[in-house]
């Protein structure tokens, strides 16, 4: 029997000691590190926080749920994303990210509006965190995209046999 060759994007989430460190220049020369699994398991905290401060009335528990589930999910999504079956399906998890943190902005947003948190800090890191998560996701997606576009022009090299050898 004969081997088959199955496509398969396996991306093992990184052991603490090994984890991927993104690094970010603003243009002033100074950089910036951070491991995008550790910034989304902060936003998934602070989510959690801001959604528990919510005032305990019909409108503010229904925003506190709407929020507290658009806000943690991008944490295990982009844990099902490293585990992407194909380049297609990675994009798809990303995409899913990138909606899920836009609608916990909008989320937030309301929030702000109806000033329903005493202090602030948290509401305003969800806000800003949400601003930098999107626009890494969107990045990484946009990415991801000419990366599959540029192997899809790749020519494809036919096997070639000498006379009298082909099968």
């Amino acid at each position: 029997m004969g081997k088959h060759s199955t496509f398969n994007i396996q991306h093992s989430t990184p052991k603490v000691s090994e984890a991927v460190v993104w690094e970010f220049n603003d243009g002033t020369g100074r950089g910036w590190k951070f491991d995008l699994e550790d910034r989304l398991l902060e936003f998934a905290s602070a989510v959690i926080d801001l959604s528990e401060s919510l005032p305990a009335t019909r409108s503010g528990n229904h925003v506190a749920g709407q929020i507290l589930r658009s806000g943690t999910s991008p944490y295990p999504n982009h844990g099902e994303a490293e585990a992407a079956e194909s380049r297609d399906d990675f994009i798809h998890k990303l995409k899913v990210c990138l909606k899920e943190l836009r609608e916990t902005r909008r989320w937030a947003r309301l929030v702000k509006r109806k000033a329903w948190v005493k202090n602030e800090t948290v509401l305003l890191f969800v806000l800003g965190e949400s601003e930098e998560l999107i626009r890494i996701f969107h990045s990484s997606i946009q990415t991801a995209k000419r990366n599959a576009q540029a192997e899809a022009r790749k020519p494809t090299n036919p096997v070639r046999y000498p006379a009298g050898e082909a099968g």
